[in-house]
């Protein structure tokens, strides 16, 4: 069996060995095992990773968003809260599950576990 790349199957938020079984049950909970090739997917804990890479992705495209808007439109700031609040959260929950899905893949492929050298 082919293995997929890590970087698709974790944007796909599918399975990290046959990128064919979804990886999550929930909105990020993950599959006890992968339906498709029976991947254990116990060894899986990307801890505070996805949300620290998504905190590093929206922060300046949000942040650059709200100057160029500022520059061009100069609004009263409570426009600013209207725009930029909604898009944090919407772009910030987007992302976190395919962020996840990339780490958890990045972690099969390379054997990582913790206290495993």
């Amino acid at each position: 069996m082919a293995r997929p790349a890590p970087i698709i199957a974790g944007l796909t938020c599918r399975c990290p060995r046959c990128g064919e079984g979804k990886l999550f049950v929930g909105y990020l909970k993950l599959a006890p095992a992968c339906p498709a090739c029976g991947l254990d997917l116990k060894f899986a804990d990307s801890g505070d990773g996805p949300a620290v890479f998504v905190i590093f992705l929206v922060a300046p495209i949000v942040m650059a968003l709200a100057l160029l808007v500022g520059a061009l439109f100069n609004p009263p700031p409570f426009v600013h809260l209207i725009l930029w609040i909604p898009t944090t959260l919407i772009l910030s929950l987007l992302l976190l599950p395919p962020f996840k899905g990339v780490l958890i893949a990045l972690q099969y492929r390379h054997d990582a576990h913790e206290g495993h050298q």
